[in-house]
């Protein structure tokens, strides 16, 4: 199997992958969370045998189907896009002071400039987290900010209840 990954500035990120069996697939994932999906003819690779569009919720959903770490690798992407722009991910540990309470009593953007843009929760993801949303032990807490944010963040999720 062959993954090639292409920035595109200003669109996203392109992925195209070609499988085992010798299919070409190509994936093109916005910066604003749409995505399309293509499969090429094996004969002429130039050539799309149809185009997939998906909306940023269906997106979401398929990413959710296929596992919690391509929303991560979608970050990872973004912040590669954007000089100063890094991802994180950081786990919940048991004893948390934030174990069992809710987002937003981290007031983590307040406190360390680091949005959350994920909670990953086993195979299910909560994109965009609100600040009522409850964080678990064994939770991991996707953000994006800055590379002292993200340490300040990190620290912030750290304390100990």
């Amino acid at each position: 199997m062959d993954l090639e990954e292409t920035m595109l500035p200003g669109v996203g990120v392109r992925y195209r992958l070609r499988t085992r069996s010798g299919e070409v697939l190509a994936i093109v994932l916005g910066r604003e969370g749409a995505a399309e999906v293509a499969v090429y003819d094996r004969r002429d690779p130039d050539r799309a045998r149809g185009v997939l569009r998906l909306e940023p919720d269906e997106v979401d959903a398929v990413a959710e189907v296929l596992g919690a770490p391509r929303l991560t690798q979608r970050f990872a992407d973004l912040s590669r896009e954007v000089p100063g722009l890094e991802a994180g991910h950081f786990p919940i540990r048991a004893g948390s002071r934030f174990a069992g309470r809710p987002l937003g009593d981290t007031r983590a953007r307040t406190l360390t400039g680091s949005s959350v843009v994920a909670i990953v929760r086993d195979a299910d993801v909560v994109p965009s987290p609100g600040p009522g949303d409850l964080l678990h032990p064994g939770d991991v807490v996707v953000a994006i900010g800055s590379a002292r944010g993200l340490a300040d963040l990190e620290r912030l999720l750290d304390e100990p209840a």
